[in-house]
């Protein structure tokens, strides 16, 4: 039995209500289970797939994939500037579409972001700067580690030894 129909299994005998109100087109599920935050039709179309093993399997295993090569994008693009944490958060909702291990992650750790994110905006302007000038240091440390400062500065006649990136010489 699949994580997807264990869940459901253990809602049923559980007694929750999983029923939708045909006004609406929300369910009205708890965000405890994977999957309980995809529209109706789509877990429909899921359940359905559910009841055949081997296109359920298959359907497990490309979600899979899929869902931790965008959640490693994501993790590698942190350091730099631009949408790192957002595509971490879209390659854990992906996971969590199915798997009930990176949904509990997704949820804990969308919890502990929203609470940083609060506790950074009742900060001081001055620890606020301190926390921007970390972030340019530590981008400017990777594209160093990379080797983009070299390459960068080469297109400008700039040829200094310090900028040649220490893990591709």
């Amino acid at each position: 039995m699949t994580d997807f129909d264990s869940s459901v299994a253990s809602s049923e005998r559980a007694g929750s209500d999983t029923s939708v109100d045909p006004n609406t087109s929300v369910n009205t599920d708890d965000d405890s289970q994977p999957g309980a935050f995809l529209p109706d039709r789509v877990r429909e179309w899921r359940e359905k797939i559910a009841q055949n093993p081997t296109i359920d399997l298959v359907y497990r295993i490309v979600v899979g994939v899929i869902g931790a090569v965008v959640l490693v994008v994501g993790i590698i693009m942190i350091p730099y500037p631009g949408p790192g944490w957002a595509v971490v958060f879209v390659g854990l909702g992906i996971l969590a579409s199915e798997f009930s291990w990176a949904h509990r992650l997704l949820l804990f750790a969308r919890d502990k972001y929203d609470k940083f994110e609060e506790w950074y905006k009742r900060q001081h302007w001055s620890v606020q700067a301190l926390f921007g000038i970390a972030c340019v240091i530590l981008v400017l440390l990777m594209l160093w580690a990379l080797g983009v400062l070299n390459a960068v500065a080469g297109w400008f006649g700039v040829h200094e030894q310090w900028l040649a990136s220490p893990l591709f010489g």
